[in-house]
């Protein structure tokens, strides 16, 4: 039976359409949830309770992308104003700024936390040394030259999958060679990249299909032909469930053994670009073309929201996760605050 009516925590803000969603993994000091909007100003929120710590305030252009390092201590943000950006995600000042030659449609920290990787319109992956901020980048350039839509770290940092705007196909970098090793074939252009955090697998989603991958070889897993053409899609292994969201203006819960449609939610007022797992598996983000940030529960609203899954993310000890425990985070944050005021 599908399930429809659930009650999300409904977050506001953003003038403009999401385009982008990043949680953190799990910190002592509880998780973390960043977006990226078309109105230029990425956010950063409780990622259990959706409440808002603080505005990156600088870029001159919509914002395209937004992830959190490993112990969210910084903020990587990529823009239609030529820069992706570095922050400090606990006082929200920049600490560097790398100018490019076109718009920038994407940005990941490694695994390690010490490089920042970036692709767009130029054409070109760039990697920067994020210890050596003033060095050039190291270049990965495409053949044939398309622009890049997604990418992100795989293989401790040692690999590299991409996707193009203009061509289906997922490709597979060696860091080391800056060379195209393979290439992951799609019947269209990849808009939604995820290596799921316990490293096994690689989900896709292109046109009306989710792809999911076997992050190790490479090979096909699963492939599920969804309602509605679909823009994003996450999964959590251990829960068994994946999530996918689209232009239907729903974000739809399935079952990741067999297909099937668990959860249909309802809420947004828009196309929704972006879902994402927390690191816990016990609720998921979606945003929309309406510019809100919707957080839908896995667990049963009655129950004590612990968080869980934490084998994947926290070496089995589990971690309570308070409102005030963001204190020291929302500590010394000193830019624009939600309505656009300052402090």
């Amino acid at each position: 039976m599908i399930v429809d009516t659930m009650i999300p925590l409904v977050c506001h803000g953003h003038s403009r359409p999401i385009v982008d969603l990043s949680y953190s993994p799990i910190t002592p000091d509880g998780f973390f949830l960043v977006s990226a909007s078309k109105d230029g100003k990425p956010m950063l929120r409780n990622g259990e309770t959706g409440d808002w710590i603080g505005t990156f305030d600088g870029h001159k252009g919509a914002v395209w992308a937004a992830c959190l390092d490993t112990p969210a201590l910084r903020c990587a943000t990529a823009s239609a104003d030529f820069s992706a950006r570095v922050w400090d995600a606990l006082t929200g000042d920049e600490l560097y700024s790398f100018e490019h030659k076109h718009i920038v449609r994407t940005c990941a920290f490694s695994e390690s936390t010490t490089h920042l990787l970036t692709g767009g319109a130029e054409k070109v992956l760039r990697i920067f040394d994020l210890g050596r901020p003033d060095a050039p980048p190291t270049l990965l350039e495409c053949s044939p030259e398309t622009p890049i839509r997604a990418a992100v770290w795989h293989h401790s940092d040692q690999t590299i999958l991409s996707s193009s705007n203009d061509i289906g196909g997922l490709r597979v970098w060696d860091v080391r060679t800056k060379s195209v090793v393979r290439t992951l074939d799609t019947k269209s252009s990849c808009t939604s990249v995820e290596v799921s955090r316990d490293g096994r697998y690689i989900t896709t989603a292109h046109g009306n299909t989710v792809n999911f991958w076997d992050a190790n070889h490479f090979g096909l897993v699963k492939s599920y032909t969804m309602p509605r053409p679909v823009e994003s899609a996450s999964l959590f292994p251990s829960k068994g469930k994946f999530i996918a969201g689209g232009d239907d203006m729903w974000v739809r819960l399935f079952d990741f053994d067999t297909g099937d449609e668990i959860e249909c939610n309802k809420g947004h007022h828009g196309p929704v670009h972006c879902v994402r797992f927390s690191p816990g598996g016990e609720s998921y983000a979606s945003g929309s073309e309406d510019g809100t940030i919707r957080i839908w529960k896995t667990v049963n609203g009655s129950q004590e929201a612990e968080v869980g899954g934490l084998a994947e993310a926290a070496a089995g000890n589990q971690i309570k996760v308070r409102v005030d425990e963001v204190a020291r985070k929302v500590q010394g944050f000193h830019i624009a605050q939600e309505d656009g005021s300052q402090f």
